[in-house]
């Protein structure tokens, strides 16, 4: 048979827990105003238009052998410090080539990424690229914008 203890010290936090977790639930689920934002880093910034941020340095057309090297040049004034991120995409399937991320890029002496680096990488396949750079900010708002070039 089960001992008493064996039910007060497993079974019954456990309804505790349920109960008082219920119990809240229920009151937070009364109140209109709520909202439920469990990821703040996607929800919380805010999507830049092509005025805050820009592709500097990108061609349309480059050779296999030409490296793609751009900077970016940041246009929002609020910006200080935050994390940049560099993806280039196949355009045809949407899959991840290359990308670099860079941490830590703060405005200094003028408003161009990355800081002491580059971006600069090869592509040896022909085709059709995006080129996606996102700057997600200390606060947790994002800006980005995007950009195409080919490979022959």
């Amino acid at each position: 048979m089960v001992s008493s203890k064996l039910i007060v010290v497993f079974v019954l936090p456990v309804v505790f827990s349920i109960i008082f977790g219920s119990a809240v639930m229920a009151d937070t689920l009364q109140k209109p105003d709520r909202t439920l934002n469990m990821w703040p880093m996607t929800f919380s910034g805010h999507s830049s238009h092509d005025s805050d941020i820009e592709i500097i340095g990108l061609a349309n057309q480059y050779s296999v052998e030409e490296p793609v090297q751009i900077q970016v040049k940041i246009n929002d004034s609020s910006f200080t410090c935050g994390d940049l991120y560099i993806t280039v995409y196949a355009s045809e399937s949407s899959d991840v080539v290359t990308q670099g991320g860079f941490f830590n890029q703060c405005v200094k002496d003028g408003n161009f990424f990355p800081i002491n680096d580059t971006f600069s990488k090869v592509i040896t396949v022909s085709g059709s690229y995006k080129i996606v750079v996102d700057i997600v900010s200390t606060d947790l708002s994002n800006i980005s914008t995007t950009g195409t070039f080919t490979v022959k």
